[in-house]
This record gives structure tokens, sequence and C-alpha cells, in this order.
């Protein structure tokens, strides 16, 4: 009978073991997921900062050098930006086409995924577009 007893109770134990261990192996993977794949690098674009920092150091460039390196990045990435507004317009024409083109495909039921789909990608779009601005 303690025999039997002790059987039951190891094999709650086992059990409540095994419980907890999936329990515990579920909210790391969570956390691991949350935390290392959930995370987006959205702007890898070292900032005027930065660069002007780095330069800096390796560099050991004096207080005037610097005030004309930040001037520098600063021309460049208004040059660039000016160059990506200009082509913003060709690039939306190709984006609307591309999804014209993906609608002629799908079916009425696959449609409103689609849509719903399109308005995710946007609208994260969007978000990175500010967050770059910034």
């Amino acid at each position: 009978m303690e025999n039997t007893k002790k059987r039951g109770e190891a094999a709650v134990l086992v059990l409540v073991v095994f419980l907890l261990g999936t329990l515990l192996g579920g909210v790391g993977n969570h956390v691991w997921g949350e935390r290392v794949w959930g995370k987006q690098i959205v702007n890898t674009q070292p900032t005027r900062d930065q660069i002007v920092g780095n330069l800096t150091r390796d560099l050991q460039l004096t207080a005037d050098q610097q005030q004309q390196l930040g001037s520098i990045v600063d021309d460049t990435r208004a040059k660039w930006r000016t160059l990506y507004n200009s082509i913003e317009p060709q690039h939306e024409q190709i984006r609307q086409q591309a999804r014209d083109r993906m609608r002629a495909i799908l079916t009425p039921e696959q449609k409103p995924k689609f849509e719903e789909f399109m308005r995710r990608i946007d609208q994260q779009r969007q978000k990175d577009e500010q967050q770059l601005a910034r």
C-alpha cells in the first residue's frame, strides 16, 4: 500500500515538473521571440553626431574640421533626400501597378484579406518613415 502511494506521489511529481518545464519553456520562447526576433532594425544609418564623433575619435579632427564635416554630412543627406523625393512618385506608381496586377489574380474571397495585408504593410512603412525622419 505504501509502495503504491509513493509511486503515485512520484508520478504526480514527474507530471508537475513536466508541466512547469513546459510552462517555463513557453514563456522563455515568447520572451526570446519578442526581445530578439521581434526587433526590427529600422534605421541602420548612423546619425550625424555618430559620424562626426567616430571620425573625430579616429582621425583626431579639430573643432573646425568637425564643424565642416557636420556641414558636409548635412548637405549630402539633403541631396539624397531631394533625390528620393523626386523619384517617390515613380516609386508609388510602380507599387500601385504591382498591387493591381496582384489583385487581378485573386478571387473575390481573397481580395479583402489582401487589402488588409496591404493596409498593415502601408502602416508599417509609414511608421518606419517617421522613425527615419527623426
